[in-house]
């Protein structure tokens, strides 16, 4: 299991996930990491916040979360972005993120790195 330690804090029983964001992709999802930071690629231009619409609601359905638990807290106009995800199993939360990089990493193939085929 891929370990996502330095990926996110937790403070006052919520999970502050980093979040870097490529907005414009051709579909929205989690890909990996980015640094100390979980990559997330989403469809949405980084017009009228939609981008960062688009990355809460993506987090919501890989952390297993209600969107509305999912609240931006740093990084509005940057790709670098502070997520605070709200959850009564934070450990849970964890478990689900780990698994999302696992999944990232095996669909990225044995070198590591996604590319055109």
């Amino acid at each position: 299991m891929t370990d996502a330690l330095d990926l996110y804090t937790v403070e006052s029983g919520a999970l502050v996930l980093a979040v870097h964001v490529q907005p414009r992709a051709g579909r929205s999802a989690v890909v990996g990491r980015h640094g100390h930071a979980l990559k997330v690629v989403v469809a949405a231009p980084p017009l009228d916040d939609r981008a960062n619409e688009a990355t809460a609601v993506v987090l919501a359905e890989e952390l297993g979360v209600a969107r509305s638990a999912v609240e931006l807290v740093g990084g509005a106009r940057s790709r670098e972005k502070r997520f605070r995800i709200e959850s009564s199993d934070t450990d849970a939360v964890i478990r689900r993120l780990e698994r999302c990089l696992d999944g990232a990493a095996q669909r990225a193939g044995p070198s590591g790195r996604r590319g055109r085929r």
